[in-house]
């Protein structure tokens, strides 16, 4: 099980701030088609990975990054400073 967090307008289009989920995925792109496969508004969600960010357990990571032994991933956009 893998608890999955989502942030801002991740958040928002998907209608929840996280869930549990388990998966079969190794990384966290198969985590993505996974969800997005589930209902459309997980498929709107991450229609445009260049607009998302991921972390593994609290670190940033990249979209290819394994699912073994993860316990936490979360999405969100890009950070800018200011």
């Amino acid at each position: 099980m893998i608890r999955v967090l989502y942030f801002a307008w991740v958040r928002e289009r998907i209608g929840r701030p996280s869930e549990t989920v388990e998966t079969a995925a190794a990384t966290v792109a198969g985590l993505i088609a996974e969800l997005s496969a589930r209902e459309d508004r997980y498929a709107a969600a991450f229609a445009d990975l260049r607009a998302l960010r991921v972390a593994t357990d609290q670190q940033l990571s990249s979209f290819d990054a394994p699912l073994a032994g993860v316990r936490e991933v979360a999405f969100f956009p890009p950070m800018t400073g200011g």
